[in-house]
């Protein structure tokens, strides 16, 4: 009970102690109830991702998912399995990450986003919380995702920075760029820009839209599609620097697509720069 303690103080800062004690027995009257009530839960997610290795829980590391299901169990005592959109490797972050779960009490949805985050570190924020259906699945009904790459264009780099993007010293061509990034957008095979490892039977994918911007001395490249390959887009970015440094042209972007050949590609750019920013859903 001494966990609980200290979430509802976090949560009900501004109640008295009358109001703590009241709050503390509706947990119990709630779980009590476990088995006759389900409530499915939505969770859009933010994370500082360069002290995780990942999102999927893995024996013996820190890693994202295991850290927001053991906040859930202090704060309902359940044990929970949180369904994302998609599984982020070590180093990435997120602003928009999506996870669903189901929990067999009436937590109150409205304070369950502060309550997790009460028992989280700082580098990970439950942005939001929401009652979904029980049809509800935060990959099977993905419409489309969003990543952004993040280049550090900065001649000396950045102190601050370094773990939230990647540093490339040399000018970049950003309009060549910008002319190359179109090439991606629609249905293709895009065999040439995944990494070995792949669990995907099929590699076609369709990206819906696709840009680079220049902000300030960072470069931004952004991409989203129906789904992405396993490093599909650090390579797609790796592939767009070469062509900033001159090393590929623009219109050969069409001939390292129809090659389904990942040695005609760029390198893989590391996974500091990269951000999942948010999964849409019809």
């Amino acid at each position: 009970m001494r966990s609980l303690s200290r979430c509802a103080k976090e949560v009900f800062s501004k109640s008295t102690l009358r109001d703590v004690r009241i709050v503390r027995q509706s947990f119990q009257i709630s779980s009590k109830r476990r088995g006759t009530i389900a409530i499915f839960i939505k969770l859009t997610i933010e994370y500082d991702g360069k002290d995780f290795n990942g999102w999927q829980k893995q024996p013996n590391k820190l890693n994202i998912q295991g850290t927001i299901e053991q906040a859930i169990k202090s704060i309902t005592g359940e044990d929970v399995e949180l369904n994302a959109s998609g599984r982020t490797d070590a180093g990435v972050h997120a602003l928009g990450q999506v996870a669903n779960f189901k929990i067999d009490s009436d937590f109150p949805i409205e304070k369950m986003a502060i309550a997790i985050n009460s028992q989280l570190k700082k580098s990970i924020r439950i942005k939001k919380t929401e009652e979904v259906s029980q049809e509800f699945h935060s990959r099977y009904n993905c419409h489309s995702k969003t990543y952004q790459y993040v280049i550090d264009n900065s001649e000396q780099g950045s102190a601050i920075y370094r773990g939230l993007s990647y540093h490339v010293p040399q000018e970049l061509d950003v309009e060549k760029m910008q002319k190359a990034v179109t090439y991606f957008v629609g249905e293709h095979d895009f065999s040439s820009f995944k990494s070995s490892g792949t669990s995907s039977k099929s590699s076609v994918r369709i990206i819906y839209d696709a840009n680079v911007e220049k902000d300030g001395e960072k470069v931004k490249i952004s991409l989203t599609g129906n789904g992405f390959l396993y490093n599909m887009v650090r390579i797609i970015s790796g592939t767009l620097v070469e062509v900033g440094l001159n090393n590929i042209e623009p219109e050969d972007i069409p001939k390292i697509i129809e090659a389904k050949n990942r040695q005609m590609a760029g390198k893989t750019l590391p996974p500091q720069g990269l951000f999942l920013m948010k999964v849409e859903y019809n």
